[in-house]
């Protein structure tokens, strides 16, 4: 059975979007995410901000979950090997809320197909599907790059917008279940 490698950050959970609810709630300021586009992510919101964000308590517990993967991701289960795939050692708080958040958001899936890590270098699968090409360019296997503001000048890899078009990349075509 084909192995598909799932990251979580701006791929199953949308952070920028939470990036931009924690600015507007702290500075009472809603800033336009089309000013977002092409920069770097560190660099979206004022110094130090985004770090900040990612190391206070509930921030990776309470982002919201990206349209359509919930069913996507679903429907890959029944046809591949799913791991969803993340960097979590950077920040450690990030370690219990993501697995919360995950066992929420997709109970289908088993801890046996979690993987929190530091550097994705080791990941081996056939697919892997995630936001940066940090991730994505030493992967052996086909490399899916999910839309993201901050990598949307990348031209590197086949790019996929939303759920809707990995399902229609994996589904389409995917090999029949054992």
């Amino acid at each position: 059975m084909a192995r598909i490698a799932i990251d979580m950050d701006n791929v199953m959970a949308d952070i920028t979007t939470h990036y931009l609810t924690y600015y507007e709630a702290e500075n009472g300021i809603k800033l336009n995410p089309d000013d977002l586009q092409g920069v770097p992510e560190g660099e979206a919101l004022p110094e130090g901000m985004v770090r900040r964000f990612l190391n206070t308590p509930g921030f990776f517990r309470t982002a919201p979950v990206m349209p359509g993967s919930q069913e996507v991701i679903k429907a890959l289960c029944e046809k591949y090997e799913v791991f969803i795939v993340s960097a979590a050692m950077e920040f450690p708080l990030s370690l219990k809320e993501k697995l919360e958040w995950l066992n929420e958001h997709y109970p289908f899936i088993s801890w046996h197909n979690i993987v929190f890590c530091g550097s994705k270098t080791i990941v081996e699968a056939d697919y892997m599907i995630d936001d940066h090409d940090k991730n994505l360019r030493h992967f052996k296997g086909e490399r899916l790059l999910f839309t993201a503001p901050h990598n949307i000048n990348l031209t590197d890899y086949k790019r996929v917008n939303n759920w809707e078009e990995v399902a229609e990349e994996l589904l389409a075509t995917a090999p029949a279940a054992h």
